[in-house]
């Protein structure tokens, strides 16, 4: 007999799919249930990565169909509706069989799928009208329940103590990868999870951003402020090995860490030198990026308004003279200060404009408020928050001004 590494308290599941089919009731009253496409969410609301789907009905227990590895997922989901499946086609059939039919209109998590699986669900499901679900999903995972919190706050914990060790144990001379070597091994020491999604269909991240001066404003493509020239273009992330960190270079460090499935998410700026030979530009840029941060996460209570809080960070970026490089440059720039992080690292909502439903106590965000300087580098600083009843506790630490080493 094997013995999973983890099982799911039935109770647990019980409370995401009451949530969720509060918020479906709500905002989708057509739909009578929801279809569950993607990886992250299949296990949030199931206890496996099955590959397969699961069908929450409005009314009835959840049924998880699996195409393979059918032993695995009845040993560690306490679902008692685990069947095997191998066509789109059998869906009714077997929702039927476990007396919770396919209704003709029903809610699909669209996003966990590609456009291929998409199109033979469609045909498949022929009939029946398919509705975009994926903002119930997001809504429902951004609220976490005390069994999250926990795993939350300790995935919070561990990076704030690998953070600790890599100042400890880097110097001006290594190398980006180097550094990330480093970091890696503090991870998995720590029992790191080797990779973690990003939110983006088919997008991981296998450690994050470790940029030595301007490689923080490296062109890239993730939605994210610091740039990174990373190890090869075929695998934009980490860091360079031929990035030396020289006397007078910035470096930034932005990373997750996984523990069981719940991420972490930090950013540290370092500087290879003594705090007295810091340059202004340097300085003043952290300066304004800690006032950022100390002011919206003081914002970061129960009612408040997301877009509210962002325009807050711009309006003190723009008095500062950074309205061009703030959170990003050029190309690299991005219109948000921050994000919902559990078991990805981009979760709902965003901190940035049209995110206007209230913030709720049990909500876990990162805000990362960074300033770039063309030439130099990225400077700032980025820590992960959970909301409470009386307003924000900050998991990953303090806000930490920059390190001289």
């Amino acid at each position: 007999m094997f013995t999973p590494a983890e099982r799911i308290p039935s109770e647990e599941l019980l409370s995401r799919h009451t949530r969720c089919r509060e918020l479906l009731a709500q905002l989708i009253p057509s739909a009578e249930g929801i279809l569950i496409t993607g990886t992250p969410n299949l296990y949030y609301m199931t206890g496996t990565t099955a590959n397969g789907l699961a069908w929450l009905p409005l009314e009835g227990d959840m049924v998880l169909a699996v195409r393979k590895g059918l032993d695995r997922a009845r040993l560690e989901s306490p679902l008692a509706n685990i069947v095997p499946f191998r066509s789109y086609k059998e869906l009714p059939r077997i929702c039927d069989e476990a007396g919770c039919p396919l209704p003709l209109a029903l809610a699909v998590d669209q996003a966990g799928v590609s456009w291929e699986q998409g199109r033979m669900l469609h045909e498949r499901l022929s009939g029946r009208t398919l509705i975009p679900g994926d903002a119930i999903i997001a809504r429902t995972r951004a609220r976490k329940t005390p069994w999250e919190l926990e795993k939350m706050r300790e995935s919070c914990r561990r990076i704030n103590v690998g953070f600790r060790q890599l100042a400890e144990r880097i110097h001006p001379g290594m190398n980006e990868y180097a550094i990330g070597h480093v970091l890696w091994d503090i991870y998995l020491s720590m029992h790191h999870t080797a990779s973690f999604p990003t939110g983006m269909h088919g997008s991981m991240v296998t450690l994050g951003h470790i940029c030595i001066g301007d490689n923080g404003n490296f062109p890239s493509a993730y939605d994210g402020p610091l740039g990174v020239k990373g190890v090869h273009p075929a695998s934009p992330s980490m860091g360079h090995p031929q990035s030396v960190w020289h006397e007078g270079d910035v470096l930034s460090v932005d990373s997750g860490f996984n523990f069981e499935g719940y991420i972490s998410d930090k950013t540290q700026t370092f500087f290879a030198g003594r705090a007295s030979d810091i340059p202004a530009a340097v300085r003043n840029a952290q300066d304004i990026s800690m006032r950022i941060a100390e002011q919206t996460a003081t914002a970061l209570t129960p009612g408040a308004i997301p877009s509210e809080i962002y325009a807050l960070s711009l309006d003190i970026a723009k008095r500062a003279g950074y309205a061009d490089t703030y959170m990003g440059y050029g190309d690299n720039q991005v219109h948000f200060l921050g994000h919902g992080i559990g078991l990805t690292v981009s979760e709902w909502p965003i901190f940035a404009r049209g995110f206007s439903e209230p913030l709720q106590a049990g909500m876990t965000l990162a805000l990362e408020p960074k300033i770039a300087i063309p030439g130099v580098g990225m400077v700032g600083i980025e820590n992960t928050y959970e909301i409470t009843e009386t307003g924000a506790t900050c998991l990953t630490g303090s806000i930490t001004d920059i390190i001289c080493l």
